[in-house]
């Protein structure tokens, strides 16, 4: 138990400073709101309106989302891998084969469905 104990130190600490600078600023920042304050700021561009449900996302948006992901969860399980490598063996390598052949699957899939094409 006195292993975690700096972390729960840690912990607590990092929560009483974000409820005391969220009280602090609540009492010494100013309060005046006006409209410009209240709008969502897009960049300088008057946003424009939605419809009630929401507006549909284009398919590209998914697309380059799943690109993101493909990639970020390659390297997630690639990195330890090569840190473990020795340690593996060939069962590691077996492995890793068959994972980088499912990746490769994604990206093919992203490749002909045109998530790689900038327009």
């Amino acid at each position: 138990m006195n292993e975690y104990v700096p972390i729960l130190v840690l912990g607590g600490l990092a929560v009483a400073f974000a409820v005391f600078s969220s009280f602090v600023s609540s009492l010494a920042g100013p309060s005046r709101f006006n409209r410009a304050k209240v709008e969502a700021y897009e960049c300088g561009i008057q946003p424009t309106p939605q419809p009630a449900g929401g507006g549909r996302f284009p398919v590209k948006y998914y697309l380059t989302a799943m690109l993101f992901i493909i990639f970020g969860i390659e390297i997630l399980f690639l990195y330890p891998w090569a840190v473990y490598f020795d340690e593996l063996g060939l069962f590691g390598l077996a492995a890793m084969a068959l994972f980088v052949v499912n990746v490769s699957v994604a990206y093919a899939y992203e490749w002909r469905r045109g998530g790689l094409s900038w327009d």
